[in-house]
């Protein structure tokens, strides 16, 4: 009994080529690639991830194992598809960043920093705090298998050997930052509202009462309004927040 193992070397290149598709977007994926979770966890992750992709697309690729510098341009270019898809979506979170950190400043608050568990660094308390309520979201409705839907469908978008445009790469950056970044001043719409409107009666009360210490009343004042009108529209901001996550999973989809 013979048995052929031409195929086991093409099949091992096909499998780290999309190892580094699949690795470069773990790395960097909400929930998965936090600064937190031990390396070995994230590669874990990774081999499984390409151990149920692999068969699905093996196919999509033309691999000549005569050509070492097509093959390392090939997993170059694998890198580069994987850290396109994660960084898009993780920018997703700056969006409950920013709106932390306006929330934060209309409270007084700015000054409280906290380590962010998610990046490792320091962070304002209040978007520390919308961050990992956004990641727990992400798994408790179970928007990560949307995620990985998303991966595999990448294939459809990015097949392995074309060129990707670096016009459709700066558009789509362009695209993820600027939504982000708008979702943010959303998000904190209410609380810019709140502190204009608490600011200017401020002002006005300073002016009609001036031996008044404005200060020492207004600022727990401000703290205490801040976090009713919190809790109020908490539920609001991450439905909203949710929503937009998927819209930018989706758009990372083949439209059928």
């Amino acid at each position: 009994m013979r048995i052929d193992v031409s195929l086991l070397p093409a099949l091992a290149a096909a499998f780290m080529l999309v190892f580094a598709r699949i690795g470069a977007m773990v790395m960097l994926l909400p929930g998965f690639g936090e600064t937190n979770i031990p390396v070995r966890i994230k590669l874990g992750i990774a081999l499984l991830l390409t151990l149920v992709i692999l068969p699905a697309h093996r196919g999509a690729y033309q691999i000549d194992m005569q050509s070492m510098s097509s093959l390392i341009v090939l997993a170059i270019h694998e890198i580069v598809i994987g850290i396109v898809l994660g960084a898009t979506a993780r920018v997703t979170l700056a969006a409950l960043q920013t709106a932390g950190s306006v929330i934060a400043q209309q409270l007084g608050l700015g000054f409280v920093t906290a380590i962010d568990p998610t990046q490792g660094q320091q962070g304002l308390l209040i978007g520390n705090f919308l961050t990992l309520l956004g990641v727990t979201l992400l798994f408790a409705t179970d928007t990560h298998h949307l995620i990985i839907a998303a991966l595999s469908d990448s294939y459809k978008i990015f097949a392995p050997g074309e060129v990707m445009s670096s016009g459709d790469v700066a558009a789509l950056a362009t695209r993820a930052f600027a939504a982000a970044f708008k979702l943010g001043m959303q998000l904190a719409a209410p609380f810019i509202v709140f502190g204009l409107v608490f600011n200017v009666g401020l002002g006005v009360l300073a002016r009609l009462m001036p031996q008044m210490q404005v200060y020492f009343v207004g600022v727990p004042l401000s703290i205490m309004i801040g976090f009713v009108i919190f809790a109020a529209v908490l539920a609001t901001m991450m439905g909203t927040y949710m929503d937009y996550f998927v819209r930018v999973i989706h758009s990372l989809m083949p439209r059928s």
